[in-house]
């Protein structure tokens, strides 16, 4: 990597950082990677981590408290078509290749590895792939494309997703000051799916059971959500993720009943039921929005 890309990336991370409020997209240069399967582990009864290493994942970037990388399979034929590197960027084939995006779990330089949380959904690409997938495997990673910046000096955080933005959630709260306080609301089947968490003791962690309901079909989290009351005349930032359809009325709750501006929301469909791959690219109620 040239030294103006480090050099660019770091003083975007020090604006991004250096502001008291409002989120930041830092750009990084886009690279597609070979990597090697080290190891995987289930994370509680739904999640499988998947940790990926070898050669191909130095410089690897990781600077944010949220990013993706798309990880590239074969198609229905067995051929693995690959997007090509031109300059910092990457063209995609048309048609596009078979993909599935993930949010970055944990990158550790030093030990030259990177995990990945993929939830073992029923009939799921990865999941399937993840489950059978052996040490030594190799699986071609693209990206991340960049991450987003949230900067510490809010009086509160909400943090929302089901068992899909967990990892994410995860990688949040572990990255947010000590003396932070909020919210964190995750929604999962049962608490056979809750996890230990690591979060700043002013950050409460509520589990919203969905019971009986499918995911994805459930208001039991907007149900959660919408009860917190933040009070008056503090800063909120609000991060909120997960099945498209269900998290639409927090769109409108955090710009309508919040007010909060663009830059201290960021709300993404991570999946939509019975779409494959599903890219949310925001809507007319919000600026923010990316695929997963």
């Amino acid at each position: 990597m040239r030294r103006e890309d480090r050099s660019d990336i770091a003083g975007n991370l020090a604006v991004a950082y250096g502001k008291p409020t409002g989120a930041t997209k830092v750009p990084y240069p886009i690279r597609l990677r070979e990597l090697e399967v080290v190891r995987t582990a289930p994370v509680g009864p739904s999640l499988m981590r998947l940790t990926l290493g070898g050669p191909g994942l130095a410089g690897f970037h990781s600077h944010c408290d949220e990013e993706h990388v798309r990880l590239v399979f074969p198609g229905d034929d067995g051929v693995l078509r690959l997007p090509e590197q031109d300059g910092d960027m990457l063209n995609w084939p048309r048609p596009l290749p078979v993909s599935r995006e993930y949010t970055v779990r944990r990158h550790d330089p030093d030990q030259g590895e990177l995990d990945i949380d993929l939830v073992l959904h029923a009939g799921g690409l990865a999941a399937d792939w993840v489950r059978t997938v052996q040490k030594g495997e190799r699986l071609h990673v693209a990206g991340p494309p960049g991450g987003l910046a949230i900067p510490h000096g809010y009086d509160r955080y909400l943090l929302v997703g089901d068992l899909s933005a967990l990892p994410a959630i995860a990688r949040i709260l572990e990255r947010l000051p000590a003396d932070a306080r909020g919210w964190a609301f995750v929604e999962v089947a049962d608490a056979t799916e809750e996890l230990s968490l690591t979060a700043p003791d002013g950050v409460e962690v509520r589990w919203v059971h969905r019971g009986g309901d499918a995911p994805g079909y459930s208001d039991a989290l907007e149900r959660a959500v919408t009860a917190v009351r933040p009070p008056q005349d503090t800063s909120v930032f609000a991060w909120v993720a997960g099945e498209a359809t269900t998290i639409k009325p927090l769109r409108r709750w955090l710009r309508d009943e919040l007010a909060l501006g663009p830059a201290d929301r960021d709300v993404t469909g991570y999946w939509k039921r019975g779409v494959a791959d599903f890219d949310d690219h925001g809507d007319e109620d919000d600026e923010h929005g990316h695929g997963h």
